[in-house]
């Protein structure tokens, strides 16, 4: 069934579903295995109940933009339980440490609303639409020490229109995360591309 893989989110869960979908199809050589949350009634944790695939809240510990210590340690260890190959941060609304990176080492992969290094951190739409630029994107890239700062896996443009909202970018944002994430997973698990230092080396 080829890699398994264990997602984590905060939110609604479509880039999830669209990558679960992409692995079911057989586009993705990778079996969602576990999704965790750090959101007790996000949707991402329902959407994995009809999909038949294992899930769980975690709770996230009393700060808000990263995970306790010992929250983290659970969610390592329930990932570890599942013996999963990647990580994969679909809409995970918390910083990733150490700890993370050292149990899974370049296997921690993210997607995020812009073309990095450009607007990275949050409401990146918003930033984009500030900035006046007329073409944002998105981004896969593996997490790192940094914030939205690690080796890029994958690219893929997003025209700002006239009379844009942070909310109607986003939107647009996201319809083409669902076809990129898939790929640049596939991509990955598949061994076709290699990271050497910064970059992403296709064999």
């Amino acid at each position: 069934m080829g890699s398994r893989l264990g997602i984590l989110g905060s939110g609604s869960g479509t880039n999830m579903a669209a990558i679960v979908e992409a692995c079911r199809s057989g586009t993705v050589p990778a079996n969602p295995v576990l999704v965790l949350s750090d959101v007790e009634n996000a949707s991402i944790l329902q959407l994995a109940t009809q999909q038949g695939i294992e899930n769980r809240y975690i709770p996230p510990g009393p700060y808000k933009t990263k995970l306790s210590e010992e929250s983290e340690q659970s969610f390592i260890h329930a990932l570890q339980a599942a013996n999963v190959d990647w990580v994969v941060l679909a809409g995970f609304m918390r910083i990733i440490k150490s700890g993370f990176l050292r149990a899974f080492p370049e296997r921690i992969v993210n997607i995020h609303p812009s073309l990095l290094p450009s607007f990275p951190g949050l409401n990146a739409a918003s930033q984009a639409i500030a900035h006046g630029v007329q073409v944002t994107g998105t981004t896969v890239h593996l997490v790192d020490q940094g914030i939205d700062s690690g080796a890029i896996v994958a690219q893929a443009p997003v025209n700002v229109e006239a009379g844009d909202t942070p909310e109607t970018l986003h939107d647009r944002i996201k319809q083409v995360e669902h076809r990129l994430y898939p790929q640049a997973i596939a991509a990955l698990v598949s061994g076709n591309i290699k990271i050497e230092g910064r970059r992403i080396v296709r064999q």
